[in-house]
């Protein structure tokens, strides 16, 4: 039976000192966020899951207020998956400063392009509360889902140069049968919207087939997609390095994209070798 914690204390003392593997969440637990845990699960003696919707990822007028929130539900995910401990902190605990107090961290150049275009204010916000969870938690092992995949690579940027002691790992995105990416914000969709978010996985299915004739191809492929797709209302649509970095002819690549279906902004990845010499 999982362990609910709430304070440091309950936290030191419900993880003991053997190995840790954290996966961070904000709850509102799908498929994907199982997949993680699953994943984790065999990469320490204790797995523990936190649950804590961060304030301080969301800009005004986002959906903060009305991100769901399935806490019992929840519950019954992360003992399905074999989750030993459940962080769920109060936002003093977080922020016994306040959420405009405190020390942050800067994201630095990674965190101004894509994502971080739409969102200036996204990526300080979340390195600021896994930075907090990782002290808080100490794990051995981060696991972080690909979907969100240039907060992955950041993640792993902030554990490397602030020598945390933390090996990050990406899990796999997890689909749906007709290839949306599972994200606890699809449920704002209706039924006409759904059918029209699945022209993003579309679209990066349609680059990644095009990875042997060139970023060109890669790009031109996925846009032809996007651009008669009815109710997608494109962010961005981009190829980059695995390190987010330019592309490069005869390597690994990641196709990214993100775009508003209705009210509800999606985003969505994928890898693929680019052609090329």
């Amino acid at each position: 039976m999982v362990t609910v914690v709430r304070t440091p204390q309950e936290l030191a003392d419900a993880r003991g000192a053997s190995t840790v593997a954290l996966v961070p969440t904000m709850g509102a637990l799908h498929d994907g966020h199982v997949q993680l845990m699953k994943h984790a699960r065999p990469l320490a003696d204790t797995l523990v899951a936190s649950i804590f919707v961060n304030p301080t990822q969301f800009a005004p007028g986002e959906d903060f207020d009305t991100y769901p929130r399935t806490f019992e539900a929840d519950l019954e995910r992360c003992d399905e998956a074999g989750v030993d401990v459940v962080f769920a902190p109060e936002i003093e605990t977080m922020y016994p400063n306040g959420l405009d107090g405190g020390i942050g961290i800067e994201p630095g150049p990674l965190g101004t392009i894509l994502e971080g275009a739409s969102r200036p204010t996204h990526f300080a916000g979340v390195l600021r509360v896994v930075a907090k969870l990782f002290g808080l938690v100490r794990p051995d092992v981060g696991v972080f889902g690909e979907k969100d995949y240039q907060q992955l690579v950041l993640i792993r940027q902030m554990a490397s140069e602030l020598r945390l002691g933390v090996d990050v790992v990406g899990c796999p995105t997890v689909r749906e049968a007709d290839g949306l990416a599972l994200s606890s914000r699809n449920q704002y969709l209706s039924d006409a919207e759904r059918q029209q978010a699945t022209a993003l996985s579309r679209a990066l299915r349609a680059g990644a087939a095009a990875g042997d004739q060139g970023a060109e191809a890669v790009l031109a492929a996925a846009h032809a997609v996007l651009d008669d797709a009815p109710g997608v209302d494109l962010d961005y649509l981009a190829l980059t390095s695995p390190d987010l970095g330019d592309p490069v002819p005869g390597h690994d690549a990641r196709l990214l994209t993100a775009a508003r279906v209705g009210t509800t902004r999606l985003i969505d990845n994928v890898s693929l070798t680019l052609g090329g010499a």
